[in-house]
């Protein structure tokens, strides 16, 4: 085998916002926020100058330099500056703990923390002292100092060589630590070029992007920056999500790009103050993170029209394992609205049973992948790595099953499935009868220990605005559609769901709670 040379070494994230910051014209508007806009000619300048003042403080090739910050226009400078720098990224959850913080710090061996001081100032400092940070870095002028944005104003916008090459290490993502400690994912820029490719390749772009942003950046929608960006489009970034708010932006900007978790979904069917026609610029709505409800699915549909897209992927092989596409959102083929589309072109997706053999068309398996999409490991955790490799396979944790045309299908997580009274029960298949429901907006499933059962199925429901349940009616609803085994022993009520940072249903909080109180149980 020859060795790698320079010869074929592939590209670089670095590389790419470089490229697509030059390939715009100079006038063209690239970002619009809340703070004021910025042409592309105006971002480049900036990202050379902040990766001046990044390479002054001392910063230097794969150095770890983690972000703590919300969607603010001053963001992506740095964002960008660090991979031109070829440091490795690592952004901490927004609305993660301080212990959550300082263990990743620590773990991922960070000295630097650049901080939106206007939201986490305290936060900062309070990591500074624990973690023992070298630098703490503010966007902008505030309680941390002097800003970045001010300080690279010193710095000409001078041309610079890209730093490192493909093989290095671009980012460390971490898990959200509903199993245990967070484990931290290297990925090489392999991946990210590999996951940018694909989607420039799959998704039905309009012609010319105009991309809302409203989730975290530092998350999936910071990962559809640079394909906008490549595609000359322009980036609306908006700091938190509401209906309303979103439904305004959509209006008055003419977006016809976004990407959306299924809670948001939800919440713009919802709102009566969200008309169809708020939305009539769309062209295509991603959406992914977590399931979505079929039936809610087909109320998208049937309101907004045929403009939604769902991408699957997870943190070690992100956004782009499989896709479907807006035409597969069809209305006379309901079945598929709950599927997670056909695998990417690039992708080897497999089921694959406990014993690693491939299981038939229909059969449940846990679905596996080989890709260059894949992660190259998880950092000091050479236990796991072998564990979620084995055979050569990323195995996702994640159970599905294959139709005969290709389609994905995904059951449930494996850690997520209940056994009670020795039966497999998937918390998703339940929640979606539940989601036919005319009265419910949305519902968790959890297992919840039971001396007989070993655990009971327990539902957690959110009725619709202005609507009321019972918890008899609820059970009633379940037994008749899928029958004694999937059906609730106990219904909870609650007024809305403990929801992540990123909007997915927050089930280790609910377990939480619910294994420590009481349920009502009704049988």
């Amino acid at each position: 085998m020859p060795e790698a040379t320079p010869l074929r070494t592939g590209a670089t994230m670095g590389a790419l916002y470089l490229a697509a910051l030059r390939s715009a014209p100079p006038q063209r508007l690239a970002l619009v926020a809340d703070e004021g806009n910025w042409r592309y000619g105006e971002l480049l300048e900036s990202c050379l100058r902040t990766a001046a003042l990044l390479r002054e403080r001392g910063l230097r090739h794969q150095d770890t330099i983690a972000f703590l910050m919300g969607n603010r226009a001053a963001a992506l400078p740095a964002l960008i500056a660090a991979q031109l720098l070829g440091l490795r990224s690592l952004s901490l959850h927004p609305m993660a703990s301080e212990d959550d913080h300082a263990f990743v710090l620590a773990d991922a061996g960070a000295a630097t923390l650049v901080v939106d001081a206007t939201r986490y100032a305290g936060r900062a400092e309070a990591l500074r002292e624990r973690v023992g940070l070298a630098r703490v870095l503010p966007l902008e002028d505030g309680a941390c100092g002097q800003g970045m944005q001010t300080a690279s104003a010193r710095f000409a916008p001078a041309a610079l060589h890209v730093e490192g090459d493909a093989g290095d290490v671009t980012k460390l993502s971490y898990s959200g630590g509903t199993t245990g400690r967070s484990k931290g994912m290297l990925h090489t820029h392999r991946t990210p070029v590999t996951m940018v490719t694909q989607m420039l390749a799959t998704y039905e772009w309009p012609q010319e992007v105009r991309y809302l942003v409203s989730t975290p950046i530092s998350h999936a929608s910071g990962a559809l920056l640079l394909p906008t960006l490549l595609r000359g489009g322009t980036v609306y970034l908006a700091e938190k999500f509401s209906p309303t708010d979103f439904a305004r932006r959509v209006r008055e900007h003419r977006i016809n790009f976004t990407f959306l978790v299924p809670t948001q979904i939800y919440g713009l069917l919802d709102d009566p103050a969200v008309q169809p026609a708020d939305l009539a610029s769309l062209e295509l709505a991603l959406y992914g993170a977590s399931p979505i409800a079929p039936a809610r699915l087909r109320e998208a549909l049937e309101r907004f029209g045929p403009v939604f897209g769902q991408l699957y992927g997870q943190a070690e092989a992100p956004m782009t394992i499989s896709y479907l596409r807006k035409s597969d959102h069809d209305l006379a083929h309901p079945e598929r609205l709950a599927s997670c589309g056909r695998p990417v072109i690039g992708n080897q997706v497999c089921l694959l049973d406990a014993g690693m053999r491939e299981v038939g068309v229909g059969e449940v398996g846990e679905l596996c992948v080989r890709s260059p999409l894949v992660m190259e490991g998880y950092l000091n955790r050479p236990e796991e790595n072998a564990k979620v490799f084995a055979g050569d396979w990323l195995h996702t944790g994640d159970m599905a099953r294959q139709d005969a045309d290709g389609y994905l299908y995904i059951v449930d997580r494996a850690k997520d499935m209940i056994i009670s009274g020795g039966f497999n029960v998937y918390p998703s298949e339940i929640e979606n009868c539940l989601a036919q429901h005319p009265d419910v907006a949305m519902s968790a499933v959890i297992g919840v220990p039971h001396p007989k059962w070993g655990e009971a199925v327990t539902a957690i429901v959110v009725a619709k605005p202005g609507r009321t349940l019972a918890s008899e009616e609820v059970v009633a609803w379940v037994l008749e559609r899928k029958g004694a085994v999937n059906t609730p022993k106990a219904v909870v009520f609650a007024a809305e769901l403990p929801l992540t940072a990123l909007g997915k249903i927050d089930r280790k909080t609910l377990r939480a709670s619910h294994w420590a109180g009481s349920e009502r149980q009704v049988s």
